[in-house]
């Protein structure tokens, strides 16, 4: 079963306190020797109204096709089968944040990929935001050295060298963001991929603690018609904790200024959690 909910209202190491600066290729290559919805609906309260899959789609059909649609006059149109997709076991959630993504961000748009990990999402983003102008900027988080390697060979083996120049990587935790997009800067999306990195460590996390900070800096620096994107994994140990943390930050943001959502499916309790924050 599927539960689509509407509400109104973190790493195991050290924070890296020295100071901050952006990897270069030789430096990540030295490193490797050593990886919109805002017409939904209008949530009343931050006790959250559940609607069951069956309640909320909505089927039509013609002598060619047959389409799904879970919400009536959508403002990101197309969107509708791809969460069907989603629904369905069609898509990974991953695929579905990316989808998302491409309705709200723009050519020559800065964005935060918070949780680099092995660098898929960072790659989307810069697919999103680059264009001939060469503004659009994607700023790169992890604590982790070797998420930051993974990132840099993944840009390395598909995109060009003007490409790869918008994009900032960091070594630094998610909760700092703000050290390390410039003041000022608009932001339109800010992407969270928490858990463990895919193929490392699987006991260095993102935790509660700086999970928060880091949605807290977010909310500060995104631009009106933005949105905060989070994948959450809740199999592993401190998991479900930290989607707790996530569900609580996004239940206390003012109805009037933000549409917060979660998609989560109710018999598959470790099945990675879709939450999209979008803020009007």
């Amino acid at each position: 079963m599927f539960s689509l909910k509407f509400c109104s209202r973190l790493h195991s190491l050290p924070i890296n306190r020295k100071p901050l600066f952006a990897f270069s290729d030789t430096t990540l290559k030295s490193l490797s020797n050593a990886n919109v919805l805002s017409r939904l609906s209008s949530a009343s309260s931050c006790t959250a109204t559940a609607m069951s899959f069956q309640q909320t789609q909505n089927f039509s059909a013609s002598s060619n096709s047959t389409s799904l649609s879970i919400f009536e006059d959508s403002p990101l149109p197309g969107l509708e089968s791809d969460l069907v997709g989603y629904v369905f076991g069609k898509k990974k959630a991953t695929e579905v944040a990316h989808l998302v993504w491409n309705h709200v961000v723009r050519k020559g748009d800065a964005v935060v990929d918070a949780t680099c990990g092995n660098g898929y999402d960072t790659l989307a983003m810069l697919k999103l935001v680059a264009d001939e102008s060469g503004t659009g900027r994607v700023y790169g988080l992890d604590v982790q050295g070797e998420a930051l390697v993974n990132t840099y060979s993944l840009l390395d083996e598909t995109v060009n060298q003007a490409e790869k120049q918008l994009v900032k990587l960091f070594n630094i935790c998610h909760s700092k963001i703000e050290e390390v997009v410039p003041k000022d800067t608009f932001v339109r999306l800010v992407a969270f991929n928490l858990g463990y990195l895919p193929g490392g460590d699987k006991t260095v996390i993102t935790k509660s603690e700086t999970t928060l900070l880091a949605l807290e800096a977010a909310e500060r620096i995104l631009i009106q018609g933005g949105l905060i994107s989070m994948v959450v994994y809740v199999g592993h140990p401190g998991g479900r904790e930290e989607f707790e943390t996530v569900e609580a930050f996004a239940c206390r943001l003012p109805v009037d200024q933000w549409i917060c959502c979660k998609f989560q499916m109710l018999n598959r309790p470790l099945a990675p959690v879709l939450v999209f924050l979008f803020k009007r």
